[in-house]
């Protein structure tokens, strides 16, 4: 029998899974499925703005109200609302939607990361373990389950979209714009990018939207909700509302913090070029749009095994060994990339990219907020808040200068904030291991309701 805290891993890495097999398909699909004017790129830009205002203030005051398991339900609603905006496709859709995706983001990945960081330590109590190792599992878990979603959210969007025989060749002067050779603002619009047919473009949306109500489903009847007593307590006491919209900013005191920044930051622009500037000036230039869910696939199935293998082998090799492996894998495609130029018949050359770019992803991902669970255990919903803040920051920039930047220049950015990632993150690291934060005492996570009213005590000295 599993524990009841596993079987609530579960349940939030099946609900996220779930709702980011719609996100995530349509995420992949923006750049080449709505290119008219950059429409695509700005629903991005603009969801990814939106996360940084939800951030500086929603999380702990949702949070804390609303306990972890409503805060995933509600914050969810937002993701959904975002699937319906793609039924019509414009402005004035996917503008409005893309705020409220914004809104209820930052809320959504603190909550699910507080979640997990509470099972961890009330598991690691009853078995006497430490509560790092144990969080370091349930995040490899859930990354495991839920970076699938990219394998499920794309095949449903390749096989529909195959449909479309109207998809057709590639003419040769196109395939000479494409990868880093040319500047690749001008890939052009023809028979391999125009959008497919209404009717299954209405169809996938319409998956997605039935996929992301399923996700609300799941977590809102099966997620127990752990942290009610200590949502109630803070209803019943309630802190001064600048106290907890300040929460997000206080924390940037602290320089570990602000250290931080440029690993996270680069979590968002190592994503952002996979997601748009890889699928549409590699992938759909040189194979077509129909081509992008497969190599996403990929993508995915990489990215989940590694984040459950990730999970297992921190233990053994510590957080900096798999960093350091993430960041090669990083820095040889970057190089790699630059003097690609992709055709058609290299087929295997795009799924090898995609793969090593999911190893390395896998690792950014799981490690990242394992440390922040680790350096501030007491401030959780903070740390967190300022992990989707600066995050969303690199997604942003990335972003917004997708539009006017050449391929090669997004690389070199890419590789630039990769180096700076690999100055600063080992100071961090380094004064973890000579000063690490102090572990709890055993027991001090007996119960549902201690560890909601105790949550200041966290076991977190991690091995480098």
């Amino acid at each position: 029998m599993i524990s009841r805290n596993l079987k609530n891993v579960l349940v939030v890495s099946i609900g996220f899974l779930s709702l980011f097999t719609a996100y995530g398909g349509l995420q992949s699909l923006q750049s080449s499925l709505n290119a008219e004017e950059g429409m695509g790129v700005a629903s991005l830009s603009v969801i990814y703005a939106s996360i940084i205002v939800s951030s500086m203030f929603l999380p702990p005051i949702m949070i804390k109200n609303l306990g972890c398991k409503w805060t995933i339900v509600a914050s969810m609603a937002c993701y959904v609302a975002y699937s319906f905006g793609n039924l019509h496709p414009g402005w004035y859709t996917l503008m409005p939607t893309s705020v409220i995706l914004g809104l209820g983001g930052s809320p959504l990945w603190s909550a699910k990361c507080t979640y997990l960081t509470i099972s961890g330590n009330m598991q690691a109590s009853k078995e006497g373990k430490r509560g790092s190792d144990v969080i370091n599992q349930y995040f490899g878990i859930f990354f495991f389950i839920f970076q699938s979603s990219a394998v499920w959210g794309n095949l449903m969007s390749s096989l529909i979209f195959g449909q479309d025989t109207n998809i057709a060749d590639i003419p040769e002067e196109q395939l000479q714009s494409c990868g880093a050779a040319d500047c690749g603002l001008n890939v052009s619009v023809n028979s391999t990018t125009t959008r497919p047919a209404q009717e299954l473009v209405w169809t996938l949306v319409g998956a997605y939207i039935g996929v992301g109500l399923l996700a609300m489903l799941i977590v809102a009847v099966f997620l127990d909700n752990i942290d009610r007593e200590q949502a109630s307590e803070f209803r019943g006491n309630r802190e001064p509302f600048c106290h907890t919209f300040l929460a997000t900013f206080r924390l940037l005191k602290d320089w570990r913090m602000v250290t931080l920044i440029p690993l996270t930051m680069y979590s968002g622009f190592e994503q952002t070029f996979i997601a748009g500037e890889y699928t549409k000036n590699y992938v759909t230039c040189a194979l077509g749009i129909h081509f992008v869910g497969f190599v996403m696939m990929c993508f995915g199935a990489s990215n989940s095994l590694c984040s459950f293998l990730s999970g297992r082998l921190a233990r053994y090799t510590g957080r900096a060994a798999l960093f350091a492996l993430a960041a090669l894998a990083n820095f040889s495609c970057i190089i790699a990339l630059l003097y690609w130029r992709p055709r058609p018949e290299q087929l295997p050359v795009f799924f090898i990219f995609s793969a090593l770019w999911g190893v390395a992803d896998a690792i950014w991902q799981t490690q990242t907020n394992v440390l922040y669970s680790t350096l501030f255990p007491q401030e959780k919903e903070a740390a967190y808040a300022n992990y989707c803040m600066w995050e969303s920051l690199g997604f942003v920039i990335a972003f917004a200068y997708s539009t006017f930047l050449c391929l090669e220049y997004k690389l070199y950015i890419l590789l630039a904030v990769l180096l700076l990632t690999s100055i600063t993150y080992p100071i961090v690291e380094y004064h973890e291991h000579k000063h690490p934060t102090p572990p709890v005492e055993k027991g001090a996570y007996r119960s549902n309701k201690e560890i909601q009213t105790d949550q200041s005590q966290i076991i977190c000295q991690t091995k480098i």
